[in-house]
């Protein structure tokens, strides 16, 4: 099983990045999936989840209106969409396959003027 993140970066704040998370080796439309984030010396916090069949999201309260997950099971692809963002969004960002070890290595998002 592998899960890659792609897409962080330097953002402003107010700014906008596209996270994206490609999945191989594993019946991606089987799983719920999660979008986490840890900042430096913050624990692993839960951003966002959405269901196997892409019906259903939740969010941390933190993200709630300014962030958007999204998958597409036929290219095996979770997408995270960050606007408005802020600096306190600084973080690496990991994707995983929900109640199951598979993690992406994590990308780094930084946002600062």
């Amino acid at each position: 099983v592998q899960l890659k993140e792609l897409g962080g970066g330097l953002a402003l704040p107010g700014g906008s990045l596209l996270l994206s998370c490609a999945a191989s080796g594993l019946t991606f439309n089987h799983y719920g999936m999660n979008w986490y984030r840890q900042a430096p010396g913050k624990e692993r916090e839960l951003v966002a989840w959405i269901n196997s069949g892409g019906s259903a999201t939740k969010y941390a309260d933190s993200v709630k209106g300014r962030f958007t997950i999204s998958r597409d099971n036929v290219a095996n692809l979770l997408y995270l969409q960050m606007d408005s963002l802020k600096p306190d969004d600084t973080a690496v960002y990991y994707c995983n396959a929900a109640v199951t070890p598979y993690w992406g290595q994590g990308t780094q998002v930084t946002v600062s003027s």
